[in-house]
């Protein structure tokens, strides 16, 4: 597979189909009167795991022949892509090596221990992460499944936009965040794919804003020490991805962690859903302005509900 396609989506869709849940689209009326548009929440803080991650680790994983998933599988993450994966592989009765840095949220290393995963902690850096899960590969034979740079994984992510416009096929614009650009990149290739009118954006944190710089430089410009309570976005935007964003997306709102903050508590207080502030950045971009989108049909992928609750992001 050389490249992701909307036939490849939906291949991966029927694979996972009875593995994952079919999260709903909900609305509210309020949310729509803030900002001055028709907003459809995919609510994929409710998938198997918390998040979205669980669709393209269990495609990645299904995906393996009986020998390459012999020694198991292996990644490094913050933490969704880890629990997703040591789900995933426990699904299949196959071990789960993931590599998190140190700095990582309590509850999330929580997750990855639930589900079976064994945990090997790094230094909060890119390169530190990409060498340790080099050493995890190289000592145990493991297959590796990056978080976002694997074609497998995006074209398992890709089944929450098919999702999305299955059941609102008029939509204008679809926001989602973005870290290491997979879930945009394949929401970009699907939706455009099924609606080619329809406009895609990125949400991303001022902290961790490479996929917006790397946009307009043109080239893949890393931020070596990102730092954001979006925690699940300080990857670096992956040269798999990173094409896909150029051809296909159509802008990047960033936003600061006050707003994504005020986002998460607003979803929790008027949607009454609890959303990790990673999964409410493309909300945040739409209500700080960001996006600009007044006056149009809005999707919005909550990517992730995770929240730490010793460390809720309103919290004074």
């Amino acid at each position: 597979m050389s490249e992701v396609t909307l036939e490849l989506i939906r291949q991966a869709h029927e694979r996972i189909r009875g593995r994952i849940h079919r999260t709903p689209v909900l609305t509210s009326g309020r949310l729509d009167e803030l900002s001055g548009s028709a907003l459809f929440f995919k609510c994929e803080n409710f998938q198997k795991t918390g998040s979205f991650k669980a669709r393209g680790a269990a495609n990645a994983v299904r995906s393996l022949s009986e020998g390459e998933a012999a020694h198991g599988v292996a990644t490094h993450s913050s933490g969704n892509h880890a629990a997703a994966l040591s789900w995933a592989a426990s699904e299949r009765g196959i071990p789960a090596t993931v590599v998190m840095p140190r700095t990582a949220s309590p509850n999330k290393i929580a997750s990855v221990e639930r589900y079976g995963g064994r945990i090997v902690f790094c230094e909060p850096t890119h390169r530190a992460r990409e060498e340790a899960a080099a050493r995890v590969v190289g000592e145990t034979g493991a297959v590796l499944i990056h978080p976002y740079n694997d074609l497998r994984i995006i074209a398992g992510q890709g089944t929450a936009a098919v999702e999305l416009l299955d059941e609102v096929p008029d939509l204008d614009i679809i926001v989602c965040p973005v870290g290491g650009g997979g879930l945009l990149a394949r929401t970009a290739i699907a939706a455009k794919a099924i609606r080619p009118q329809v406009r895609i954006f990125g949400g991303e944190p001022e902290g961790a804003a490479d996929a917006s710089q790397s946009l307009a430089s043109g080239v893949r410009r890393p931020v070596e020490r990102p730092s954001s309570i979006a925690d699940g976005l300080l990857a670096f935007v992956g040269d798999l991805t990173f094409p896909v964003m150029q051809r296909l997306v159509d802008g990047i709102g960033t936003v600061p962690d006050e707003a994504i903050g005020a986002a998460a508590r607003r979803l929790l207080e008027v949607l009454k859903v609890v959303v990790e502030p990673s999964g409410a950045v493309g909300y945040a971009a739409v209500a700080e302005g960001s996006v600009a989108c007044r006056g149009m049909r809005v999707g919005i992928i909550l990517s992730g509900g995770n929240l730490d609750l010793g460390r809720v992001p309103w919290a004074k």
